[in-house]
């Protein structure tokens, strides 16, 4: 499979040969091996170099996600088992979209970790960070004075549900934080700035609450973009609202050291919000 797509990429069994490390002939001899067992040719040879065929082209995305596999399979079963404890604290803003599943992916891979999820605010996670409680935190930052690794950017938007269309309605049925310096400042000042009527409807302090809140069609929301519920958009400029900010999302750790067990958990986060990215781009 490996000798079919550096064929079907270069477009040169020659070519193919090079990529590989490995004699033309024997690329040639696995092409054919593959076409034999297939029953029919995959590439069709030409002066300058081989194209192919409907049934190579029909194997090409096949023959990507094998390839794939067994690397993937390669990469886990060189993969150290760790062990230990593990303890992270995630945005309640997270809690129910991405990092979810890549907590469980982890936990499923390293039966030997205990891991154990904290969530909250930001504020909270950085205390619990000072006092031990905590080896990892995903915080944000949106006055960007924050230390740590920034996993992304990842802009607090305005949301409304698509079907009920409540940024429509004056004044507008808005969804706010019982306490909280950042909904006070940012959020309610970006409404008041832009000379938006509006009226809280809707006061929880989680986040998971904004999200049912908009999808029921009680209010709008300031959500982070990638965590827009199904059924609802974003309010843009054109709508007349602003975006509220541009906040960092940084990975922070416990200053009193680390482990094998934290810093994979630390990859995780990592490949999770590069993969949140690829999703809202």
């Amino acid at each position: 499979m490996r000798s079919f797509l550096a064929v079907a990429d270069s477009g040169s069994v020659t070519a193919a040969a090079g990529r590989l490390h490995r004699t033309q002939g024997a690329v040639s001899l696995q092409v054919k091996r593959l076409e034999e067992s297939l029953g029919q040719p995959l590439f069709e040879r030409q002066a300058r170099g081989v194209v192919l065929t409907p049934r190579g082209e029909q194997l090409v995305p096949y023959a990507r996600r094998v390839v794939a596999l067994l690397d993937e399979a390669a990469i886990a079963l060189r993969e150290k088992p760790l062990v230990g404890p593990v303890r992270v604290g995630i945005s309640d803003e997270y809690s129910g979209t991405v990092l979810p599943r890549a907590l469980a992916a982890f936990d499923e891979r390293h039966e030997g970790v205990q891991v154990s999820v904290r969530v909250d605010h930001s504020t909270a996670q950085i205390a619990a960070l000072e006092a031990d409680e905590i080896d990892l935190a995903v915080i944000y930052d949106w006055q960007y004075v924050q230390e740590g690794e920034v996993l992304g950017i990842d802009p607090t938007v305005w949301v409304t549900s698509v079907t009920h269309a409540q940024h429509l309605r004056r004044p507008v049925p808005v969804a706010v934080y019982f306490r909280s310096e950042w909904s006070r400042d940012y959020a309610e000042q970006s409404l008041v700035r832009q000379g938006i009527d509006w009226r809280a409807a809707w006061a929880c302090d989680m986040a998971g609450g904004f999200r049912v809140a908009v999808t029921n069609g009680m209010a709008i929301a300031p959500l982070s973009r990638s965590t827009i519920p199904p059924g609802c958009r974003e309010l843009t400029a054109e709508d007349g609202f602003p975006i509220v900010d541009s906040a960092r999302v940084v990975l922070r750790r416990n200053p009193r050291g680390t482990s094998p067990a934290v810093e994979g958990m630390a990859e995780i986060l990592r490949s999770a919000f590069a993969l949140l990215r690829e999703g809202t781009r």
